[in-house]
């Protein structure tokens, strides 16, 4: 299986230590990394046109300089703009101007014409100021060239933009940016994608990210542990559907869901678990919810759940879930369940009980249960003690550890993964999976789209929908993110960002699935 690992500044300059010593030199690097700039640069050009290449001090602006010399190899009309000044001898600088690189200095330009025509007749420029290494704000001579930069794409959108590595100004680590961060509408990311492009804001200003190979040895980013979700990992997880199956072989699902004001979401818990690819669905709703539940979701089998005033389960619902769980292979609690006492007693009745419980996932407002628990004597994983993946988002995530101060949303799910015990699937613009002891997962997606009501109903209910087919915890949470993820740009093809809804999902599914099996 295929991933890509994530990598921080201190990673990357270890790693290119590491390649040195294999004898792969920091100039074949830059070499290769230039080249395959071009190459993407040159995907947007046609042959002729002009390119204007933003060249800063460091390696990021040598790089730059590489893809400045195979862009006018290509045919095209390149000029190298120097924001800042280049090291004394300088062989990048003096190669692209042998093949024809028109050069312009920062220095010699003191009222910014110079820049402003380059910007104004540019098709594509190429952003290779700073790179993994920027660590203070940007000022003098880059302010001046970006805040051009700004005043150009601000009279000409259609000016494309490329970034190497990262965007100027974005904080490769943290994802912070500078006021005068450019926004890319393609960032090409060298080796391996930065923390920071995949954390926001900075992640609103990478545009289409796009990952390079510029010829690293094997073996040095093996201890790397964070990876990005990409289409070969998810279609290496996708369970087998062998033509001789019945529906017990893709597993049986049970779904404690639903209450009064939250019907839905008992609905698309359900939908999102045989979309995923599960045999038989089974739905533990309140018993005056299963005729209109019927009525929309015919697939499922009900448990009705006596009630202790409509649409509110009783005390009594717990031995009837328990008594029936050894027939399911997967369990799924908390979907529009709210927040009555009653509800507390079934979820704590079923989680912490002593009897053996199938896989579980557990999401919203089983969550929400779970938090209410802080005894430091007892907290809640101490009394959860069942193989379980917990989905919570922002919020739900906050209630759970006491807090909400951390913008690390990579090492708060590591962290919690690893207390809890429990596979952690933080959701939310690029979805964050991780496993107790293990490494972690993030999505490549980041859809405003899907910021609406009912879509984390889907999510867990594909994730369950995975565990009973007899996926690994953490293969089924993070498969399930991915297709999940991949079904929702579908839909923003097809629909836009704007009135997206929960169940315009469903169908996408299992054609995300055919997509990934190549059929």
């Amino acid at each position: 299986m295929s991933s890509v690992k994530i990598v921080s500044s201190e990673h990357m300059r270890r790693i290119e230590a590491q390649s040195e010593e294999a004898g792969v030199s920091a100039d074949m690097l830059m070499e290769r990394a230039g080249e395959e700039i071009a190459r993407r640069v040159n995907d947007l050009l046609h042959r002729g046109d002009n390119v204007a290449v933003l060249v800063g001090p460091g390696n990021n602006g040598g790089d730059g300089l590489v893809a400045a010399r195979h862009l006018s190899r290509s045919g095209h009309n390149v000029s190298a703009y120097l924001c800042t000044q280049r090291p004394t001898a300088d062989p990048k600088l003096e190669l692209a101007a042998d093949a024809g690189v028109r050069i312009a200095k920062a220095s010699q330009d003191a009222e910014r014409a110079e820049l402003d025509r380059l910007l104004d007749s540019a098709q594509v420029v190429v952003d290779s100021v700073l790179g993994t290494g920027r660590s203070r704000p940007i000022e003098g001579a880059l302010e001046a060239t970006l805040h051009g930069l700004r005043e150009t794409r601000s009279r000409r959108p259609e000016l494309q933009m490329v970034a190497v590595d990262v965007p100027t100004g974005l904080d490769a680590d943290t994802g912070t940016v500078d006021p005068l961060c450019p926004a890319a509408d393609v960032t090409v990311a060298l080796a391996y994608p930065k923390t920071g492009l995949l954390s926001f804001p900075g992640a609103d200003y990478v545009g289409a990210l796009e990952i390079a190979d510029i010829g690293l040895p094997d073996g040095v980013a093996d201890d790397i542990d964070v990876e990005l979700m990409s289409t070969a990992y998810a279609n290496g997880l996708l369970p087998d559907r062998p033509s001789a199956a019945h529906k017990g072989t893709f597993g049986r699902t049970l779904i404690i869901a639903g209450s009064r004001n939250y019907v839905g979401a008992a609905y698309l818990a359900a939908m999102g678990a045989y979309r995923a690819g599960a045999g038989l669905v089974t739905l533990a709703v309140p018993e005056s919810l299963r005729t209109s539940l019927a009525a929309a979701a015919p697939e499922p089998t009900y448990l009705p759940l006596p009630e202790s005033r409509p649409g509110v389960v009783s005390k009594d619902a717990a031995p009837l879930v328990l008594d029936s769980l050894a027939r399911y292979d997967a369990l799924l609690i908390g979907c529009g369940l709210g927040r009555a006492p009653e509800t507390r007693g079934l979820v704590e009745a079923v989680l912490y009980s002593e009897r053996p419980l199938p896989p579980t996932v557990v999401d919203a407002d089983g969550l929400n249960v779970l938090s209410l628990v802080t005894s430091e004597d007892a907290p809640w994983w101490k009394l959860f003690r069942a193989p379980a993946v917990v989905t919570p988002h922002h919020g739900e995530m906050a209630r759970l550890v006491g807090h909400s101060d951390s913008q690390d949303r990579v090492g708060a799910a590591r962290e919690s993964a690893a207390l809890w015990g429990k596979v952690t699937v933080l959701k939310g613009a690029h979805t964050v999976v991780a496993s107790p002891g293990a490494g972690v997962m993030v999505s490549p997606f980041a859809n405003p789209g899907m910021a609406t009501a009912g879509t984390g109903d889907v999510l867990a209910g594909v994730i369950t929908g995975l565990l009973s087919q007899g996926l690994a915890l953490e293969r089924a949470a993070a498969l399930g993110v991915f297709l999940h993820g991949m079904a929702g740009e579908r839909v923003r093809r097809e629909l836009g960002d704007s009135g997206m809804m929960a169940s315009d999902l469903l169908p996408e599914l299992p054609r995300v699935a055919r997509v990934l099996k190549g059929r």
